[in-house]
């Protein structure tokens, strides 16, 4: 199985919950078979760009919006650690190389001393 496939598939499985269809409701409505549908969405059938786009069109979407494998669901903890690191990073990108490397060496200091004090 591609990693492509099972991406593509997670994505038609989310835009198809987000609208509140079952895979049956799905393949009614793209003219496929509701097998064929689940095959898809768990990666195992190699999809042809004809039936993404029959996919798509039934899931009011467009073919683009399968490969959006970004707005896959994440759990609200794992948005917010992103956010977090955003500002980090923008934070860090504006400091020059040795004040990078003086926030990096005290990063680790702190981390090294919070993971001896979780073994105590």
């Amino acid at each position: 199985m591609s990693d492509l496939l099972k991406l593509i598939g997670a994505r038609i499985k989310q835009i198809r919950n987000d609208r509140g269809l079952s895979q049956a409701g799905l393949a009614e409505l793209a003219g496929m078979q509701d097998s064929y549908i689940g095959g898809v969405e768990r990666g195992t059938r190699n999809i042809s760009i004809n039936s993404l786009h029959k996919i798509m069109s039934a899931l009011d979407a467009e073919p683009i919006d399968a490969f959006r494998f970004g707005e896959l669901e994440h759990t609200d903890w794992e948005l917010e650690k992103q956010q977090v690191l955003g500002i980090h990073l923008a934070m860090l990108q504006e400091r020059s190389l040795s004040e990078v490397k003086l926030v990096e060496r005290m990063a680790r200091d702190m981390f090294r001393t919070y993971d001896e004090e979780e073994q105590e």
